[in-house]
């Protein structure tokens, strides 16, 4: 590296120490000067020496970066040993601390500037939560403790060992889908308990919702009618958690679609914001209607467990066996149209009808064609959560979800059907010829 890339790096690794440094100064504030092992300077000169025994490493050997730290751990922690005998500490933070300074200054010179910024702000970061985490773990229980060690072992244990391509003669199975659905739904749960047990039932409910709209509505949906089901005394302020989730999904599939074909925009904006809007309108309703129903009272949701994860591998199955018949009825129907491929891809799935769409609208469709296909799965996707929700959380939920689901469904296809449309004729020229493809 030359001169001038010496330097950036350098003061780096001295900005990282200095950030290190400040919480670290911060957090022993109220020690007398010599009283604490180490401060802002100590952490400062302690990024700053890391980097130069990086540096030399490069100029010379690599030995002198590992002679560099043992020499420095060594010294930090008899100091550090000295400190915690005379006031009978016993915590190794500080000592972990330091010799994470001076390795994140080393690699500010050797490594990626940009990773070493960034695990120095989750440093100082973790370093300032000091009592929040701790007052966190000691509300913590063992249900709770389970459920984050058993989600984890889902995303990063199981999930990546599964064979990411479908096993079925139908191509439609795909286990590292049908499992990472299984994490999707056992992670709106997660959340929704954590929420609803900060934020309290209606702020939980509905944080739980518009995170869970984002990664997948039908988790969502799946996730709530279930704990109606089992808690119904909460249904109407679950079906509005719903509801937000379907409007959190219609504004997530435009965005995507937009973004990769700004010219479906002009098409998609009034059939989505119509649906939306209903959506959201009929959620605060509902949350209203819940609150004059009980006087404005709390739904009072007693969360047990943070999430069932039989209940959440049942789901997922369900949601596969509804993939699969979509598959079998698409290869077996004998009409090949662009609006019954949206219409049945949209009953679990959305991305893949969206993408696809934005791909090819403007060049082997139309944009009026394509926009058009994304409003069918949208609308099929909405109808296809309320009949789950009327089969898993019962009439109550099933009629509020499936009357307002009804209503948004209508507005869309009101909204769409008055926007300015091509020609028939060359749009059915130009799916046909994207079928034929």
């Amino acid at each position: 590296m030359d001169q001038d890339d010496l330097f950036r790096r350098l003061a780096l690794a001295l900005a990282i120490g200095l950030l290190i440094g400040l919480e670290r100064g911060w957090q022993l504030r109220e020690e007398a000067e010599g009283e604490r092992t180490a401060g802002l300077r100590t952490h400062a000169l302690t990024g700053l020496l890391g980097g130069i025994c990086a540096a030399l490493s490069v100029a010379s050997h690599p030995a002198v970066l590992a002679a560099g730290l043992v020499s420095f751990s060594a010294a930090f922690a008899l100091f550090a040993w000295l400190e915690a005998s005379s006031e009978h500490n016993f915590s190794v933070t500080g000592v972990v601390a330091a010799i994470l300074t001076f390795v994140l200054g080393a690699y500010a010179v050797l490594g990626h500037p940009l990773v070493a910024v960034a695990c120095g702000v989750a440093m100082a970061v973790l370093l300032a939560l000091k009592e929040p985490l701790h007052v966190w773990v000691r509300r913590l229980s063992w249900l709770e403790l389970r459920a984050v060690l058993v989600l984890l072992a889902m995303s990063f244990l199981l999930l990546p060992v599964l064979p990411n391509r479908t096993i079925d003669p139908w191509d439609a199975i795909n286990p590292a889908e049908i499992w990472l659905l299984a994490v999707l739904i056992a992670g709106v749960s997660f959340v929704g308990y954590v929420a609803v047990k900060c934020l309290g039932d209606q702020a939980g409910i509905a944080v739980a919702a518009l995170a869970g709209g984002l990664t997948s509505s039908t988790a969502t949906t799946l996730s709530f009618a279930r704990l109606a089901r089992d808690q119904p005394q909460a249904s109407l302020v679950l079906a509005g958690g719903i509801l937000l989730a379907g409007v959190v999904m219609i504004v997530r599939v435009v965005t995507i679609a937009v973004a990769l074909a700004p010219a479906l925009s002009s098409e998609l904006l009034a059939p989505s914001a119509a649906g939306a809007l209903v959506l959201l309108a009929a959620s605060a309703c509902l949350a209203l209607a819940r609150r004059r129903e009980f006087g404005g009272e709390t739904a009072n949701l007693q969360l047990k467990n943070p999430f069932d994860l039989a209940g959440a591998l049942k789901l997922a199955a369900l949601i596969a066996v509804i993939m699969l018949l979509a598959k079998v009825l698409s290869a077996m129907s004998s009409t090949r149209g662009l609006y019954l491929l949206a219409a049945i891809s949209g009953i679990a799935d959305l991305d893949a009808i969206t993408l696809s769409m934005a791909r090819v609208a403007g060049t082997r469709v139309a944009p009026a064609e394509a926009a058009t296909a994304i409003i069918v799965a949208i609308c099929t996707n909405t109808a296809a959560k309320a009949v789950m929700s009327a089969a898993i959380a019962g009439r109550r939920v099933g009629i509020a979800v499936g009357a307002v689901s009804a209503v948004a469904i209508i507005a869309m296809a009101a909204a769409h059907m008055l926007a300015p449309r091509l020609p028939l004729a060359a749009a059915q020229s130009q799916a046909g010829s994207w079928l034929d493809l």
